[in-house]
């Protein structure tokens, strides 16, 4: 895949509850069939904890 959509995002933290931390994140993107790109961008965002899904948009897109 060239490119991640929110939408491909959004898929792959299905059922993720949160506040969630990253790690748990990575895991659950892994587990729901996530993409490697995906994956890797979400384990490299800068923020260690997330607060909902939005928050996790902003780290993984940025300024998109």
């Amino acid at each position: 895949m060239a490119s991640i959509s929110p939408i491909d995002l959004q898929k792959a933290l299905k059922g993720a509850e949160y506040p969630a931390s990253r790690d748990d994140l990575v895991t659950l993107a892994r587990d729901n069939g996530a993409d490697d790109t995906l994956v890797e961008k979400l384990a490299d965002a800068p923020t260690d904890e997330f607060d909902g899904p939005n928050d996790v948009q902003k780290a993984v897109f940025g300024n998109e």
